[in-house]
């Protein structure tokens, strides 16, 4: 049974939720969102030219959806779909109509520097300006045609719920590791909904995946899904990659994560984790700014779906269902043309004159950020002031410049924090302070960026001491400032060598690529503080050889290299889209594609049923564990319903049907008394009975199972050592199970135990393997594949060749030899990601 959280996609589309209102501010309709039903059922196997869906006409007419927007006249193009277009929507001055401009601020612009030529680049977001419904077909016409941008209208209460109770209020805190222990402030009150983070809200969610598919819609309405590709931003549209995937299986999508991604123990607190999950496994792509926030991410994956990662040549990919997702590693660049082009503005260098006059003999740091609870801008200001007290000799001397961009959300904590930096301002220029000198020079407005590159140009250090933040662009355009522009009266030294300095927290993504910064933990005033003095303390010497090093770095690594980067990764992620067939299965956010090897062929159930009333001779192979009962189910026991079946195949005389399980002889035989006519082979098939009243013979000749006595000290070890695993001792055969430990460690212990075993018996006449949570050590040339080979070549000895084979089990297909391999076919029945095998049914 599916709980509520995982059919909450198809809920909405059927509209089983509260009414928001439609998009744009329409009537509102009773006990629905007013969208059209979704189809429910997304099981349809087979390859993706055969998808097909007889309940609904346009689910079976998606592969051939194209957009009525022209294309590139290649063919090829990106769709960078976004929660704001980097469009500004001014009214006009006469209130008719609209003027519309690009966001030169905006890096999600600058990428398309880094895009191949050839590639047309097509934007879909929403516009941050309320369009009235009348304007708004209007208005997509021309940005459509003048921007090359589509946009998305979202009901204001929907974006209330949407964008400020559930990204900002939920999602936005907890990636920035703060738990949820308040619940957020009815979205029916008046005060706007808190950024400081609260307790998850349903309906708040149900916005969410309705936002995401308001997106959605409008990706289709321009999308050419045989040339286009889909470049997905941040955590506002981590639902939209599943819609996509369910309409076009084949599509080429990527993501890029612009926050960071917590760990595991915060991110597991989130209701829907699992969902969010797999709907960011149906990308090819998965991009984050650091590697930290990628392991984090895998762990998740690891720990909660049972995914692990791979690293191949370079490349970190996850195997989910047959298909690898690609995971990115890059962190964004600025726009170093952008910010030439401010620096040489005559408006900038006289700035630069002012602000240098301004602080003439004085050593000025330099924070700048937004306000939010994130950003430690009252650490900062503890530190400096530490600085001052331990260091007398900065006082008079020292300035601390903090910039704090206007709040964009609203809550206790931030009103509290704001109130902690105002207090402490106060306090430092009241002790430090004196005529002619105030130690703080706070700025709480909207700084235009030519008055703010022109205080990063005459900053000796930049601090940034944010206690979590995604990325963090500001130490990178300060380096660019300090450097100037060569021939330009504004450069720090207009002839001479260029140097800056950087205090940045450790918990920032530009941390790592920052090596010659001085790093800190702003939680620890004292060091932070011994930071400072040391920043701005070193020989000239040195903070030129700091700024060179970091020059070096953002100059080649800016939003036209981080863009190439990704667009180049996501083609090569997506080479093999066209070669495999593969199923659409799943139910809401359960859905995902299924990626079968090339030679692989699906049995088609009438096919089955022909043969077997056909067939004079049949043989029928089936798994015990995750076939006959769930592989999760406590009770092992087979129900009635089974054992009846079992006995009802078993009592048509053309059929010889086998049990064929890794469990031992006395559990098969005890649990199968009722079925007099059933074959068993234990332990993988070293055991093997024909009936309930014949004996159990062997398939191979009995070794010597003195390794036994060499191996089980070995698991003894391990066992100890991992809390919730165990041994299981067969006849012979040994499996070390840990599906009851923590998934990271006992995952970590089992490929250690893996290679000590295989150390220790390494001379001995047996097979160590792997498999999902055991580590099994047993005699060399026991395999389902042997078994399955023993049976029929005692079926032909006896006449009774066998014209139909039926193998079921939710392992990889069993191994059999190669002039058998066309007479058998495989079902893999299980719900985890399958690993097919290169098998044909021509034979059923």
């Amino acid at each position: 049974m599916m709980s509520r959280s995982y059919t909450n996609l198809l809920d909405l589309a059927a509209g089983n939720f509260a009414a928001l209102g439609p998009s744009g501010g329409g009537r509102r309709r009773s006990g629905s969102f007013g969208m059209k039903r979704m189809p429910r059922v997304m099981t349809v196997p087979g390859p993706l030219s055969d998808l097909d869906d007889d309940d609904d006409d346009e689910q079976a007419a998606t592969s051939s959806v194209a957009s009525d927007v022209p294309s590139s006249a290649v063919g090829e193009r990106i769709i960078v779909v976004a929660n704001q277009l980097p469009v500004v929507a001014r009214r006009r001055p006469d209130g008719r109509g609209w003027v519309f401009s690009w966001d030169e601020d905006s890096l999600l612009l600058r990428l398309r520097d880094g895009v191949p030529d050839e590639m047309e680049v097509f934007f879909v977001g929403s516009l941050r300006a309320d369009v009235p419904p009348a304007e708004q077909d209007e208005v997509s016409q021309t940005l459509i045609d003048g921007f090359r941008c589509a946009p998305v209208f979202l009901s204001p209460e929907l974006n209330e719920r949407f964008y400020h109770h559930f990204c900002k209020g939920y999602l936005w805190p907890l990636f920035h590791y703060m738990l949820p222990f308040a619940a957020q402030l009815s979205p029916t009150t008046e005060a706007a909904p808190s950024s400081d983070g609260g307790r998850f809200d349903r309906s708040a969610w149900e916005a969410y995946v309705l936002a995401n598919k308001h997106f959605y819609e409008k990706v289709v309405e321009v999308i050419n899904p045989e040339d286009d590709y889909i470049w997905v931003h941040d955590y506002h549209l981590m639902a939209l990659p599943t819609f996509l995937r369910r309409r076009f299986n084949r599509l080429r999508i990527g993501f890029f994560l612009h926050s960071p991604f917590p760990s595991s123990e915060i991110y597991r607190t989130l209701p829907v984790r699992e969902e969010v999950l797999r709907t960011l496994l149906n990308c090819d792509l998965i991009g984050f700014h650091t590697f930290d926030y990628a392991r984090h991410f895998l762990s998740c994956c690891s720990r909660m779906l049972g995914l692990e990662y791979q690293s191949k040549r370079g490349y970190i990919g996850l195997e989910y269902f047959g298909r690898t997702v690609g995971i990115k590693i890059m962190p964004m660049g600025i726009h170093m043309g952008q910010l030439q082009s401010v620096l040489r503005l005559p408006e900038q260098e006289q700035k630069v004159a002012e602000l240098r006059q301004r602080f003439e003999g004085k050593t000025v740091f330099l924070g700048v950020d937004d306000t939010d609870i994130f950003k430690g801008i009252n650490l900062k200001l503890l530190a400096f002031e530490t600085m001052l007290r331990m260091h007398p000799k900065w006082q008079g001397r020292a300035v601390l410049v903090q910039i704090a961009n206007p709040p964009r959300g609203k809550g206790k904590e931030l009103e509290t924090i704001q109130a902690e930096i105002r207090v402490t301002c106060e306090r430092i220029n009241r002790d430090f302070g004196r005529t002619g000198y105030s130690p703080v020079v706070f700025i709480d407005r909207n700084v235009p960026s030519v008055e703010r590159l022109a205080y990063y140009t005459i900053a000796e250090c930049v601090v940034v001491t944010a206690v979590r933040d995604g990325m963090n662009l500001t130490p990178y355009e300060y380096i660019v400032c300090r450097q100037g522009i060569p021939g330009s009266e504004s450069a720090p030294e207009v002839s001479g060598p260029k140097k800056s300095m950087l205090v940045v927290s450790e918990f920032i993504g530009c941390s790592p690529s920052l090596s010659g910064a001085i790093r800190v933990n702003p939680w620890n005033i004292e060091t932070t503080a011994e930071a400072l003095n040391e920043a701005i303390s070193v020989s000239e010497q040195e903070k030129q050889l700091r700024h060179g090093k970091h020059y070096r770095y953002v100059s080649t690594h800016d939003v036209a290299y981080w863009s190439r980067s990704f667009v180049q990764d996501l083609e090569r992620a997506c080479k093999d889209h066209f070669r495999k067939p593969c199923w659409g299965i799943g139910l809401g956010f359960g859905f995902r594609v299924v990626a079968l090897d090339p030679h692989f062929s699906k049995l088609n159930l009438d096919t089955i049923v022909m043969s077997y009333e056909r067939a004079k001779s049949r043989a029928i192979l089936l798994d015990y564990d995750g076939t006959l009962v769930p592989q999760a189910s406590i009770n092992k026991e087979p129900s009635a319903e089974i054992v009846s079946i079992i006995n009802t195949l078993c009592s048509d005389s053309n059929n010889i049907v086998f049990i064929v399980s890794g469990r031992s002889r006395d559990s098969l035989g005890s649990m199968f008394a009722s079925c007099p006519k059933l074959g068993l082979a234990a332990e993988h098939g070293y055991f093997l009975r024909w009936t309930r009243d014949e004996e159990w013979q062997t398939i191979t000749r009995t070794p010597d199972f003195g390794w036994m006595q060499m191996a089980e000290p070995v698991m003894n070890l391990y066992t100890e050592a991992t809390d919730g695993s165990y041994i299981e001792t067969k006849e012979t055969a040994l499996v070390w199970h840990h599906q009851d430990a923590d998934p990271g460690f006992g995952s970590s212990q089992a490929k250690e135990m893996l290679d000590h075993l295989e150390s220790v018996l390494a001379n001995e006449p047996v097979a160590v393997k792997s498999g999902q949570f055991i580590v099994e050590v047993k005699p060399q040339g026991v395999s389902k594949g042997l078994v399955a080979e023993k049976i029929l070549t005692l079926m032909k000895e006896k006449g009774q060749q066998a014209d139909f084979v039926l193998c079921i089990d939710p392992d990889p297909i069993i191994e059999l030899e190669d002039d058998l391999a066309t007479s058998v076919s495989s079902i893999d029945i299980s719900d985890e990601p399958p690993k097919f095998g290169n098998r044909r049914d021509e034979g059923s």
